[in-house]
C-alpha cells in the first residue's frame, strides 16, 4: 500500500510543480507583454511629438509663404529685395517697399554680435569647464544663467540710458542711437546661449582623452585647444548657430537702441533691422493693405534666412565631421 501511495503523492508533487511552472510562465509573458506594450506606447508618443515639431515649422512656412508672396509679386522681386528706399506711409501717394537697407542692417548687425560674442562665449565656456575653480565655476553659472533669464526689453532699457548716451558723447555724435550700440546689445545678448551649451559639450568630452594627452607630455591648455575642444566642436557650432538665432530674431531689445531708422547700414548711424520693421509697423498697417502684406513678406525673407543659415551651418558640421 505505501508504494502506491508513494507514486500518487509523487506525481501530485509534479503536478503541482507543473502548474507552478505554468504560472510562472505565463507571468513572464505578462510582464513581457506589458513592457512591449509600454515600449511600443513611448515609441508612438515619441513619434508624435516628432511629428508636432515638424508640422509646426510647415504650418508657419506654409503660412508666411501665402502671406508674403502677394506683396513680392506686386512690388516686384528685385524692387522688394533691392530697393534701397523704405516708405510705404509715402503722403504724395508714390510709395517705396524696398528692403535691401534693413537686410544688411540684419546681416552687419548678426555678423558683429557673433565677432564679439563667439571668442568671449567660447572662452569663458572653456575656462567655466577646464580652468575655473569649482566653487568660482559655480557663482560665474549662476549668473550666466541669470543674464539668460533677464528679459529683451530690459537689455534694452539698460542700452538707452547707458549705452546709447556714452557712444553719443565718445563720438560727438547728435544722437547715439545706432547700429555700433545694436551689435554691442546683441553680443551681450547671445553670451548665455553659447557659453552654455559650449561648456555642455566640453563636459561631454571623454575624459580618457584628456588623459591620453596629457601621458603623451602635453600640457593641460595644450590639451584642451587641441583635444577637448576640436572633440567637442559639434557642440560648440551648435551654440553658434542658436547665437546667430538669437541675434537675428531679436527686436525689442533692438528697437531701443539703434534708432529705427531705414538707413543703409553705417556703424554710427540710426538703423532698422528686419525684426524691428515687422515690430513697429505692424500695429498700424491696415489688415489687407500692401504695407501689411510687404510686412509679412518681410518676414518670410528673415524665415529664409535663417533656415539657408542653419542648412549651411549643418552641412559645414557634417563636413567636419567626416574629415
Amino acid at each position: 500500500m505505501e508504494l502506491p501511495l508513494k507514486t500518487a503523492a509523487a506525481e501530485n508533487s509534479a503536478s503541482l510543480d507543473r502548474e507552478a511552472e505554468r504560472r510562472k510562465s505565463e507571468d513572464i509573458r505578462g510582464r513581457h507583454g506589458l513592457k512591449d506594450m509600454m515600449e511600443q506606447f513611448m515609441k508612438a508618443l515619441f513619434l508624435i511629438c516628432g511629428l508636432v515639431a515638424v508640422g509646426f515649422v510647415l504650418v508657419i512656412s506654409a503660412y508666411l509663404v501665402i502671406s508674403g508672396i502677394p506683396a513680392i509679386r506686386e512690388v516686384g522681386l528685385i524692387q522688394f529685395l533691392f530697393g534701397a528706399d523704405w516708405d510705404p506711409a509715402n503722403k504724395s501717394g508714390d510709395p517705396a517697399y524696398g528692403i535691401l537697407p534693413m537686410i544688411l542692417t540684419s546681416i552687419y548687425g548678426t555678423a558683429g554680435a557673433i565677432v564679439i560674442g563667439v571668442p568671449i562665449g567660447f572662452l569663458m565656456a572653456v575656462f567655466l569647464s577646464k580652468v575655473a575653480d569649482r566653487r568660482l565655476a559655480a557663482v560665474i553659472r549662476e549668473v550666466v544663467d541669470l543674464l539668460a533669464g533677464i528679459p529683451s526689453v530690459v537689455y534694452g532699457l539698460v542700452g538707452m540710458m547707458v549705452l546709447v548716451p556714452g557712444i553719443r558723447v565718445l563720438f560727438g555724435l547728435p544722437a547715439g542711437d545706432s547700429l555700433l550700440a545694436a551689435v554691442i546689445v546683441l553680443a551681450v545678448m547671445i553670451l548665455p546661449s553659447i557659453i552654455s551649451v559650449s561648456e555642455t559639450a566640453l563636459d561631454a568630452v571623454p575624459r580618457e582623452y584628456e588623459e591620453a594627452s596629457l601621458a603623451l607630455g602635453a600640457t593641460h591648455i595644450e590639451t584642451v585647444f587641441r583635444v577637448s575642444v576640436p572633440a567637442a566642436s559639434s557642440g560648440i557650432a551648435a551654440a553658434v548657430v542658436l547665437g546667430i538665432g538669437r541675434a537675428i530674431g531679436e527686436a525689442m531689445a533692438i528697437i531701443m537702441v539703434a534708432g529705427n531708422v531705414a538707413n543703409m547700414p553705417g556703424l554710427l548711424t540710426p538703423v532698422r533691422f528686419l525684426t524691428t520693421a515687422i515690430a513697429s509697423e505692424m500695429s498700424y498697417a491696415s489688415v489687407g493693405s500692401l504695407h501689411r502684406n510687404a510686412l509679412f513678406s518681410i518676414g518670410l525673407v528673415l524665415f529664409l534666412f535663417i533656415m539657408l543659415i542653419n542648412v549651411f551651418l549643418n552641412v559645414f558640421i557634417k563636413r567636419k565631421k567626416e574629415d
